[in-house]
């Protein structure tokens, strides 16, 4: 879909039924699809929505919902939001949360932020030709986790064990193998072990930083997932509470005081 067919779906629509309002609504109507409410994304969303003369309530109206950090939730709330018949999906969870947009919709238009690599996972055709009804952003980052070492060896040259945190369920299991494989062959290539650390949720974090330390890692990497968005502040503050250098693949890490930013700012 083209971007000017895309704000005019949005600007156009008049008087859509919300059932869960039970009410007329004479406005469009997005759905947002997104992982946690705190997510860095959100804002922006709003912020880019003002700056094409758009403000929530007065000629828009917007549908949240959120995985909170579970993503089996996906499927469930995109057939929410298509059964509240809402205009458009803005699916802000990652690869996870695209599929399961387009799983519940042949018909409705949906974007996607930072999918991992949206043609392998049959988001869609191409980049260049997105096809069908879904289009978005691309994030795709598998050549990123060499970068990331190869940058801490050079920050760290002494480290031996490096940890990689991750939340394996954050993405589909092709996308962890690549993932995965990269980590391996790019530690291997530096003469560095390698130590994944697997953190499905907050709770985790503390356990997870417990083990890094008891195995003796030397430094860390934070891998991509909406997941962790909302709680980097914490990852920064146990890694500095920690001593342990770290690196990130976003500026916003960077922001709350983390080390060695990797996104051009």
């Amino acid at each position: 879909m083209k971007r000017r067919e895309f704000i005019t779906l949005i600007g156009g629509a008049t008087a859509w039924p919300i059932t869960a309002r039970a009410q007329q609504k004479s406005m469009p109507v997005i759905g947002f699809l997104g992982n946690d409410r705190g997510a860095p994304a959100v804002p922006g969303f709003s912020q880019g929505l003002r700056e094409l003369g758009y403000t929530e309530g007065r000629n828009i109206l917007i549908e949240y919902r959120w995985a909170e950090g579970k993503p089996e939730r996906f499927p469930v709330l995109a057939a929410e939001l298509v059964a509240l018949k809402v205009d458009v999906i803005m699916s802000a969870g990652g690869t996870l949360g695209a599929l399961a947009a387009k799983r519940a919709t042949t018909t409705l238009p949906i974007v996607f932020c930072a999918a991992g690599d949206p043609v392998a996972e049959g988001l869609v055709t191409s980049l260049a030709r997105p096809g069908g009804n879904v289009t978005g952003l691309s994030a795709v980052t598998t050549e990123l986790v060499g970068k990331l070492m190869e940058l801490l060896k050079q920050a760290v040259p002494g480290v031996s064990l490096v940890a990689h945190l991750w939340k394996p369920d954050s993405m589909p299991d092709r996308a962890k193998e690549v993932r995965l494989k990269e980590a391996d062959i790019s530690a291997r290539a530096l003469g560095v072990q390698l130590q994944i650390v697997e953190a499905r949720g907050p709770a985790d974090f503390d356990r997870a930083f417990s083990d890094m330390t008891e195995m003796g890692a030397g430094a860390l990497v934070v891998l991509t997932t909406p997941a962790f968005e909302n709680q980097r502040q914490r990852i920064v503050d146990l890694s500095a509470k920690n001593r342990m250098p770290a690196v990130y693949c976003w500026k916003s890490y960077i922001e709350a005081v983390g080390l060695c930013p990797t996104e051009r700012t």
